[in-house]
């Protein structure tokens, strides 16, 4: 690792979510669906040409290995038409394509408490911002970590708004992109991926910059989200068959939306073929459930801060939500480009901080990840057990989450 000088840089703490920009995930809140379009599983595929032409629809793209497809409806009939196809007996289900958000010696390093902090008295100075060090054990123990596996030759895919081609810290660490959202190219004009990239896996010991949390890992920058950090759960589905297909071992969603048979399909299929994926429990600060982070198949995150005490805003609850990690003023990448994030919460270029489950969901997923290269030989059940079991029991364990704050050094021996 490297220490460098500090140079200030502003930040305002306002928190980039994990999951809606709202944060609880009530009725009242709840994401809408994507206009003019539906998602559909027929029983009989032969039967689903029929079916549609009676409501004057056609046949749409299959999603993923889910069997279900994306059926363009008439703006406004979404509901409706729904409620008409689920009476068909020839249809499995049909459901809305719900609206996706975002869920939110390296020069840096000593911004990083959540990798290594040693509880001494330095302050941690981010433009007006002081963070002070916290307790010696509110980190994950990374730097530990390292002196055993760095995470070399292990994919994380990383389902989001994509990751800055501009900034020189994680961009080369990108060894794939695909767009499934709308917007006209993969690039990140939102910010939220290339943060969330950069705490997987920016590259350590290159004198500029952070270090990821699995600074050996390599990304594979799924842009499910568009420019305004909004995707669909159709787009999240596809991004996930996308990773599993192109050899991610981790596939991390730090994003949040309603409850879709498409998505657990999409999530069950993946986890049948050895992933683990981790997404975020969400910034309601309540215990409503939301997904892909309450699916059984995935580890729901939820977020601490530097003493590891549960931050305010984290979404908890033991029954559902796996584990946590630091989300509160997580240091990482941004883009060196203008981007939504930096005009919503006057983040800077290149480097800042976060505050979301999304940050947590990143440090975990990577912290699989470094479990996958020190066991080779695993499944992804050992892997989540591994990550799960070896968790430090902090306050809040069995109440706000099972297993307690992740701990990479011990995930990986």
């Amino acid at each position: 690792m490297k220490k460098v000088a500090i140079a200030g840089l502003a930040a305002v703490l306002l928190g980039f979510g994990a999951v809606t920009a709202a944060g609880p995930t009530n009725a009242a809140t709840q994401p809408p669906q994507v206009t003019g379009q539906i998602i559909v599983k027929f029983r009989d595929n032969g039967a689903a040409a029929g079916v549609l032409r009676q409501h004057a629809l056609s046949e749409g793209a299959g999603i993923g290995s889910t069997g279900a497809h994306v059926v363009k409806v008439p703006a406004n009939q979404e509901s409706s038409l729904i409620a008409a196809l689920s009476r068909n007996p020839a249809v499995e289900y049909a459901e809305p394509d719900e609206v996706v958000t975002a869920a939110t010696s390296d020069q840096y390093f000593p911004r990083q408490y959540a990798l290594q902090n040693t509880g001494q008295s330095y302050t941690n100075t981010v433009g007006t911002l002081t963070v002070p060090a916290g307790t010696a054990d509110a980190d994950v123990d990374a730097v530990e970590a390292w002196s055993v596996k760095t995470g070399s030759g292990i994919k994380v895919a990383v389902l989001d708004s994509g990751v800055a081609s501009d900034n020189p810290d994680i961009n080369p660490k990108v060894v794939l992109r695909a767009n499934f959202s709308t917007a006209a190219t993969n690039e990140d004009n939102y910010g939220h991926g290339t943060h969330v990239a950069g705490i997987v896996a920016a590259s350590s010991n290159n004198t500029i910059g952070v270090a990821g949390t699995c600074p050996g890992c390599t990304i594979l920058a799924g842009k499910v989200l568009d420019d305004n950090g909004v995707g669909s759960t159709s787009a999240v589905v596809n991004g996930i068959n996308w990773a599993v297909s192109n050899g991610a071992k981790v596939i991390n969603m730090s994003i949040g939306v309603r409850a879709s048979r498409t998505l657990e399909t999409a999530v069950n299929n993946a986890w049948s073929k050895g992933v683990v994926l981790v997404a975020a429990a969400g910034n309601g600060g309540n215990q409503s459930k939301i997904y892909p982070g309450a699916y059984p198949n995935v580890i729901a995150v939820a977020a601490t801060d530097n003493k590891d005490a549960k931050a305010s805003f984290s979404t908890y609850g033991a029954s559902w939500v796996d584990i946590a990690a630091p989300g509160v003023n997580v240091y990482s990448t941004f883009p060196n480009h203008p981007f939504v994030l930096a005009t919503q919460n006057n983040r800077s270029f290149g480097y800042d901080v976060g505050n979301g489950t999304s940050m947590s969901s990143a440090i975990v997923a990577a912290t699989a990840a470094l479990a996958w290269s020190s066991h080779p030989g695993a499944t992804n059940t050992s892997i989540r057990a591994d990550v799960e079991s070896t968790a430090d029991n902090i306050p809040g364990t069995g109440t706000f989450w099972a297993h307690g704050r992740v701990n990479a050094d011990s995930a990986v021996r």
